[in-house]
């Protein structure tokens, strides 16, 4: 039914790639303005769901984007549309923020 088999980052990995500047990290959240509003994972964009398709022209193939939602279902759909718009360097956030708050750590503002 889909292309590629989805990549994945579990928290830990994604707090690591926080913490190394040496490459380009964008992080979308696609969850809805009500879920974001309680906070994200750090320098996270808000893109809900329904807007990516017409935003998807806005973004660039060249940076590693890791995608999150509340627990991965909404994001792994993302992943799929972002791969058949030709995106490579795609991410699940393996458990969504439900799994980022369960290792430990905090929900930041989310950019708009």
């Amino acid at each position: 039914m889909f292309g590629s088999p989805i990549k994945e980052v579990n928290a830990t990995e994604l707090n690591q790639w926080l913490a190394d500047n040496s490459q380009p990290l964008r992080i979308i959240d696609v969850r809805g303005m009500e879920e974001i509003a309680g906070g994200s994972v750090p320098n996270a964009m808000a893109l809900p769901l329904h807007t990516l398709p017409a935003r998807v022209q806005d973004l660039s193939k060249e940076i590693k984007t890791v995608v999150l939602c509340h627990s991965g279902g909404r994001s792994a759909q993302a992943c799929h549309f972002l791969q058949q718009q030709g995106f490579a360097n795609i991410y699940n956030l393996r458990g969504g923020m439900m799994g980022w708050r369960q290792s430990g750590f905090a929900a930041y503002p989310v950019s708009q």
